[in-house]
């Protein structure tokens, strides 16, 4: 991923371009019923990985700055994760509730976690020689989890790519005749071999911030992968505009979703979002990262959802190839929750009531799921134009007293269950969806 304070002033210059799915043919783009199906899965696990983990850094960044590029570039050469099980990492990702999962295929250092054919900077030139992807490919289906793919479209290794990581200007003279001609050409090889060898789900772009990155070429690479596979899922960050660190979101992108990240995204009922945030502090593997507490991740993940937005998960595994037990723990712990819960989160839409730190809401059918987090004795919700709430109860137990008058609806209510998110089910009187989403007034 990237660093909120490089990026702040490029991603404000990047909503400038213009490139948007309006120019491309709309027979290409992904269909609403596909969209949709994606969406309400929810809940997806992000996996940043690579030899970078054998220093504890960040992956991709911290090359040239915390671990020198000689070091960094001949990691691989020691990377032998033999703790590496697939079935268990996907096992986890179930455990957790998680629908799809998303790995580092490739991010911006250059390395490839698949024996990719067009360059030997790859998984098979490790001691390892175990083709991650496929591995993951396989144990997803075995579980019943979408497989979906990340690569950068940035690369800070391959020799046609005209740009280096390094704020050193002497060290871009070492590439002798880059050619991004040429790296769209090996961008193409490698995104085929990716889609004809394990049929991802999605592809979840990233890095299109550095100028050899146009318009032009996003719009060719888009309408490329569209010939490989038809209704292939692809994320916004292919394009030149997407809201990422420090933005409210914009639907004027190429893509098919926009992504938010370390951010909880704003309701939105038209554009399809997914957050994706880390577990713990850094993005791939460091010693001893501080974790988010059980009640921030499930309480991250009801708002999202109440947001109408998915989460992307991430966790970092060990060199080892072990994910650290503490997180596989705290996962399986958003499990259990999404056990009792999981109907207010999946196959839901967010709102009809914009989600704040007392609650969230989501909805489907004629029942709107409100997902309290703080211990409150009464709660008192701006009306539902035109609707009626016939009964609230809190989820698998007891009723709620109900009143509705003077605009606004009050809940008193009784001691609640789960101190991290007790879902409260107010049943409506007419399809919940048909409520047009409704701004918090002052009282929670």
């Amino acid at each position: 991923m990237k660093r909120i304070a490089t990026l702040c002033l490029m991603l404000l210059s990047l909503n400038s371009y213009s490139q948007t799915n309006a120019q491309l043919d709309p027979k290409i783009l992904t269909s609403k019923a596909v969209m949709n199906q994606f969406m309400d899965l929810r809940f997806g696990m992000f996996i940043h990985w690579g030899p970078v983990t054998l220093r504890g850094t960040e992956i991709g960044w911290s090359r040239h700055h915390e671990v020198a590029a000689t070091d960094y570039d001949t990691l691989y050469k020691a990377f032998n994760p033999i703790g590496f099980n697939a079935d268990e990492w996907v096992k986890t990702a179930s455990e957790a509730g998680m629908k799809y999962l998303t790995i580092t295929a490739k991010h911006h250092d250059g390395f490839c976690l698949w024996p990719s054919a067009y360059t030997d900077y790859n998984i098979m030139a490790t001691p390892f020689k175990k083709d991650v992807v496929g591995l993951l490919a396989k144990a997803c289906k075995k579980y019943h989890i979408k497989f979906c793919i990340y690569y950068s479209v940035l690369d800070w290794y391959q020799e046609n790519y005209p740009l280096d990581n390094s704020t050193d200007p002497t060290l871009a003279d070492k590439r002798k005749k880059p050619d991004m001609e040429k790296y769209v050409v090996y961008m193409k090889n490698q995104l085929k071999e990716l889609v004809n060898n394990y049929d991802p789900y999605m592809l979840w772009f990233d890095g299109p911030w550095e100028s050899p990155w146009t318009p032009a070429i996003a719009l060719d690479m888009y309408t490329y992968l569209k010939t490989l596979k038809k209704d292939l899922i692809i994320n916004n960050r292919l394009g030149k505009s997407f809201s990422g660190t420090n933005a409210d979101g914009t639907a004027n992108f190429l893509g098919d979703f926009d992504t938010p990240e370390q951010r909880i995204g704003s309701l939105n009922m038209q554009t399809p979002w997914e957050t994706c945030m880390t577990i713990c502090q850094q993005w791939s593997w460091k010693p001893d990262d501080k974790m988010k507490s059980l009640q921030t991740c499930i309480q991250t993940l009801a708002k999202v959802a109440g947001g109408n937005g998915n989460l992307l998960f991430n966790v970092g595994p060990r060199a080892d190839g072990k994910i650290e037990p503490a997180q596989v723990a705290r996962l399986k712990e958003m499990g259990s929750w999404l056990k009792q819960y999981g109907t207010a989160i999946y196959d839901t839409h967010g709102g009809p009531y914009e989600p704040n730190d007392t609650y969230a809401a989501t909805r489907s059918g004629k029942k709107i799921y409100l997902h309290i987090f703080k211990p409150v004795s009464q709660l008192i919700l701006p009306e539902l134009p035109g609707v009626k709430v016939n009964k609230a109860y809190i989820m698998k137990g007891a009723s709620v007293a109900l009143q509705q008058a003077n605009g606004h609806i009050t809940l008193t209510l009784p001691a609640l269950p789960d101190p991290n998110d007790t879902v409260i089910v107010l049943e409506t009187d007419k399809p919940s969806i048909d409520i047009a989403p409704i701004k918090n007034d002052d009282k929670k």
